[in-house]
């Protein structure tokens, strides 16, 4: 029997959390695996209880939506301890473009405890260093890890406005969120070195994708795939309120890329900073959770997560 670390959000899903947690705890522990409760009052109190347990532990799971997620991410990234996914949170990205069932806990634990038996899915992460962290202004961070979206233009603007929101649910809240900030929308000015190329330019937004959605199943990068070594880099030239309503249409269905003035560059390496003398970006957010403010540095590691899925994943 293996040694399970649970790490549970409480607010998931709005206090469903809590609920959550309960049954998927309660679930892996009728399996006959032991379970050890290793969630805290606060994330970063939770991440260090992960860390420390590391050593004990055959796997960590996280009951959550994608801010769990990136803490779980987080405690196992660069090791060889995979990460269990009992998705129920209102966005729920990387679980769904991993295959998970969603808002169903038995279905979720059965996935973690056939997992157990097979060798863990091996997919990548971008690892990034951010020189002016959230709370802490004017330092740079250890290695902080994403797995799906990290987001630093309009899109990440549209992010920290619906973390305020709690309603409606998952894309819902993202599009309330679109319209607020669309009142007060101008392009932002950056300095992007992609794999040693510099480019400088006015833009609207700017997402480094390992995976395909954010925002509750928006296709940002229709074409990421999770385990090829490269990250998606969506780059949404500078445009007018309208062009960019006209453009989250087409984001909506996932057929922007065709849009002449979106352009994705698969990349391996990106330095990102603001463009003195123009409009500043917004802050930096990594699957859905602040990270920061620009300059970031991010690389992405081939192979750098081992994930509980399905067998067919």
């Amino acid at each position: 029997m293996s040694r399970l670390g649970v790490l549970v959000n409480p607010s998931a899903g709005h206090g469903r959390g809590s609920t959550g947690g309960r049954d998927a705890i309660a679930g892996l522990a009728r399996t006959g695996h032991e379970v050890i409760d290793l969630s805290g009052p606060s994330a970063i109190e939770a991440l260090a209880h992960a860390r420390a347990a590391l050593w004990e532990i055959d796997a960590v799971v996280v009951v959550g939506g994608d801010g769990m997620v990136h803490l779980g991410v987080n405690a196992v990234a660069g090791t060889n301890i995979p990460l269990g996914i009992v998705p129920y949170g209102s966005g729920n990205d990387f679980a769904r473009c991993i295959g998970l069932p969603i808002h169903d806990v038995p279905a979720a634990v059965d996935v973690i405890v056939d997992a157990l038996d097979r060798p863990p899915r091996i997919i990548d992460a971008i690892a990034t260093r951010v020189h002016n962290p959230e709370g802490a202004p004017e330092q740079e961070t250890a290695v902080e890890w994403t797995a799906c979206i990290l987001s630093a233009g309009f899109d990440a603007a549209v992010n920290g406005r619906a973390n305020d929101f709690t309603w409606p649910k998952g894309e819902g809240r993202y599009l309330r969120g679109v319209a607020a900030e669309l009142i007060r929308f101008r392009p932002y000015g950056y300095r992007l070195t992609i794999d040693g190329v510099v480019r400088e330019q006015d833009a609207t937004l700017v997402a480094l994708a390992n995976a395909k959605s954010f925002g509750g199943g928006i296709p940002i990068a229709p074409d990421a795939e999770v385990a090829d070594g490269l990250i998606d880099v969506v780059i949404g030239d500078a445009m007018s309120r309208g062009q960019l309503i006209r453009l989250f249409g087409k984001l909506l269905k996932g057929n922007h890329l065709g849009d002449e003035k979106v352009h994705v560059v698969r990349a391996r390496e990106v330095i990102m900073e603001a463009l003195p003398g123009h409009n500043v970006p917004p802050q930096v957010f990594a699957d859905g959770e602040p990270l920061g403010s620009l300059p970031i540095h991010a690389r992405l590691r081939p192979g750098a997560l081992r994930l509980l899925t399905p067998a067919d994943a």
